[in-house]
């Protein structure tokens, strides 16, 4: 082998070496790499997987372009999206509230021109186009800048904070509801020491909230109770946890209060009860309140003694115990003679202190332990208990009568000799029920008026109660009209169609000087068989007339009045001509006026009746008949009468919604009404119900306490004028009129 040749060997030789040193060099990077890689993309996926497990967001904004990247989790909340991807790359107007946009882009310019340390932002986003928007609080810094040191690219994460904002706008809730609460609020720690305090407790108790924090509730303790009783309601707070009651309070200034207090145990994580929530509201004025109602319920303002609901509540006690013990009650019902002429005479000042010394009279007279009420004027009652006989009773009354042979000392220096009248009823011997002693005693005190006055009288089974009562009432009557004892009531009437008052009916009472409030079915028969009732019947025609023209001078325009009309006025004298009189003095459209005649007399007395009913047609006067469905109507007839209107009964409207009888009878009279061309009032509707029910059988109006109950002249003004126009649905809803 030549030199040359082993050179050239030798060079090969080396450069075998030199190459498989390259490709052993090049191997160990490219594996140094592929490690590195490895590590990296560990290094990613662990990022990934705690942005994940944290629910952070990882974003990338560039401030050229206004593009964001999000690192964000694909569907199967395990393998992120690439950057790449399609929804890596978006428009920051695609990702951020248009209600948040404009905040969040001014503090990243406020981050990029350097007046905040990073940039911080609190808006709604969401991860996709659909999907719903939430909460997120993103920090981010710069990551990349330009040669001349501009901000070019920020990066940052965003953590979700929509229930951390849900809870914090309760709590903000809560704190406002707190403020606003009209009722002290206070939360005390376990030892009963003021943690925190609202408004209302400042405002209620006096102490402001600086004054309490800290100190111990018994600071409000009050003198009403001792120091065990609000030990003992701490220790029923710290064992169950809740309390409920009410307890006396002291304000800051030493004032007493009443409160109802609310206390609940706040139940803390560990299980144990860390603080007490207590609600205390101010009941003083309520309470004193309830106590005058109480006693206005129970007692006569004037005499102080028991009125007629205590009485009754005594009298049945005393029933149950004789009952129990075998013993007698006895009811004496007293009545003072002739006291409206000495109250007419002296005046009703005098008349009261008259009152209230008789009261005294009778206490003093039966003694403390026996029931003195008074029921209303002059009208007394005595509850006797533990009589062993009925003749005691009779001795107590004789006592009661001499005991007012003294006179009665009403001041002013003056005295007054009045005498009782007495009238006894007896349990077990008369009745077994207060209310039938009560009215025994009563009869009997009118048999002893009859019998002279200034005497007693045992009640007898052989009294007539009806004759007796009947002959008082007639003669009582006789002088009402005189004595001004009778008055208008009037009942407004409903349009259904329109829902406006179209007008009133006037209702005659009567409240005597001796009797009380006498009702109508009592006292109209006794008018009409003594004939009083054509007096009584032009008085209450021409005191309607004038209210409804008083009514239209303040106004009120359309209204018609209706009035009830007996058969005696109707057949007896010129009764056409005495209305339109009274409406010419008046000065009322007779159109204006609906008489009222009971279906029952205009049946009666049809042929008599048909002439006079025509005449006041004439006139212009509108005619209905009351009460239809209660009498027996021939409709032949009927049909030819100048009838107006039809007024249903309310007994079928009574149960017009459960009876399907009385539905059936109402819906046929307001059909036969219209195919007669008349209208159709419904009486007595008290309920909603009803009122439905006869809007959908197209009834005309209605009257009844679900519209009004009977109101004075100017109560009845002032119900028109203020009920606000309503129309009614077919379903009887109320709605707005426009």
């Amino acid at each position: 082998m030549s030199a040359f040749e082993g050179t050239l060997l030798t060079m090969l030789a080396g450069s075998a070496l030199l190459l498989a040193g390259v490709v052993t060099v090049l191997t160990l990077q490219r594996r140094a790499g592929q490690r590195a890689l490895a590590k990296l993309r560990r290094s990613e996926e662990r990022l990934r997987m705690a942005l994940w497990a944290t629910g952070e967001l990882f974003w990338d904004y560039e401030c050229g372009n206004d593009t964001v990247f999000r690192l964000r989790l694909g569907a199967s909340g395990t393998e992120p999206t690439d950057a790449e991807e399609p929804g890596g790359r978006l428009e920051v107007a695609e990702v951020i509230h248009p209600d948040d946009l404009d905040e969040a882009r001014a503090a990243m310019q406020r981050y990029l021109d350097g007046e905040s340390d990073e940039f911080v932002s609190e808006h709604r986003i969401r991860q996709s186009p659909d999907g719903p928007w939430a909460w997120v609080r993103a920090r981010g810094r710069a990551v990349e800048r330009d040669d001349e040191g501009r901000v070019t690219r920020v990066a940052g994460n965003s953590i979700g904070i929509s229930r951390s904002r849900g809870v914090e706008r309760e709590r903000q809730i809560a704190r406002e509801v707190l403020r606003s609460m009209n009722e002290a609020v206070a939360v005390l720690d376990r030892h009963f020491r003021f943690v925190a305090v609202n408004p209302a407790f400042t405002r209620i108790s006096g102490y402001a909230e600086g004054e309490v924090l800290g100190q111990e509730a018994e600071m409000l303790d009050s003198t009403q109770h001792d120091s065990a009783f609000y030990q003992h309601i701490r220790t029923i707070v710290r064992r169950d946890g809740h309390f409920s009651g009410e307890m006396w309070q002291r304000r800051k200034d030493g004032e007493e209060f009443l409160c109802a207090l609310e206390c609940n145990a706040v139940v803390g994580t560990a299980g144990s009860s860390v603080l007490f929530v207590c609600v205390l509201t101010d009941i003083t004025l309520q309470k004193r309140a309830e106590q005058e109602l109480r006693y206005l319920a129970n007692f006569d303002t004037l005499t102080n003694l028991p009125n007629r609901s205590l009485l009754s509540e005594r009298l049945s006690r005393a029933i149950v115990r004789a009952r129990r013990e075998g013993n007698h009650v006895a009811v004496l019902f007293l009545d003072l003679d002739r006291f409206k002429d000495i109250n007419d005479s002296l005046g009703h000042a005098a008349g009261d202190r008259i009152l209230r010394a008789t009261a005294k009279r009778l206490q003093e007279t039966v003694g403390e332990h026996q029931t003195v009420a008074r029921l209303s004027g002059d009208e007394f009652t005595i509850v006797l208990e533990n009589l062993a006989a009925a003749e005691e009773a009779d001795h107590v009354a004789r006592e009661i009568i001499t005991s007012f042979e003294a006179p009665l000392e009403i001041g002013n220096r003056q005295e007054v000799v009045i005498s009782p009248s007495i009238g006894i009823s007896l349990y077990p011997d008369h009745a077994q029920v207060p209310t039938e002693l009560l009215k025994q005693a009563d009869t009997a005190m009118y048999q002893a008026k009859s019998a002279g006055r200034r005497t007693y009288m045992r009640y007898d089974d052989a009294m007539d109660v009806s004759i007796r009562k009947r002959a008082i009432l007639s003669g009582a009557l006789r002088k009402a009209l005189d004595h001004d004892e009778f008055r208008l009531v009037y009942q407004p009437r409903l349009a259904l169609d329109s829902s406006a008052i179209v007008g009133v009916e006037a209702l005659l009472r009567w409240n005597g000087a001796e009797h009380g409030a006498v009702p109508p079915d009592e006292f109209i028969p006794l008018a009409e068989e003594s004939g009083q009732i054509l007096e009584i019947g032009e008085w209450v025609l021409r005191e309607a007339c004038l209210a409804l023209r008083r009514w239209q001078q303040h106004g009120l325009a359309g209204l018609s009045m209706a009035v009830n009309v007996s058969v005696l006025q109707l057949l007896r004298g010129n009764f056409p001509e005495v209305v339109r009189r009274i409406l010419e003095d008046a000065r009322l459209d007779p159109r204006s006026l609906e008489l009222e005649l009971t279906e029952s007399v205009l049946m009666a007395n049809a042929g008599q009746t048909a002439e006079k009913l025509l005449a006041l047609r004439k006139l212009g006067v509108s005619l209905a008949i009351d009460d239809f469905g209660t009498g027996y109507s021939s409709l032949a007839y009927l049909k030819r009468l100048p009838i107006t209107t039809l007024k249903i009964d309310k007994a079928f409207i009574r149960d017009v919604t459960t009876d399907p009888e009385d539905a059936a009878i109402t819906s046929t009279i307001i059909t036969m009404a219209h195919s007669l061309g008349l209208r159709v009032v419904a009486e007595g509707v008290e309920t909603e119900a009803q009122m439905r029910f006869l809007v959908g059988q197209n009834c005309d109006e209605i009257q009844g306490f679900w519209l009004a109950r009977p109101l004075e002249a100017h109560a009845c003004l002032a119900f028109m004028r203020g009920r606000a126009p309503q129309r009614l649905c077919a379903d009887g809803v109320r709605a707005a009129m426009p």
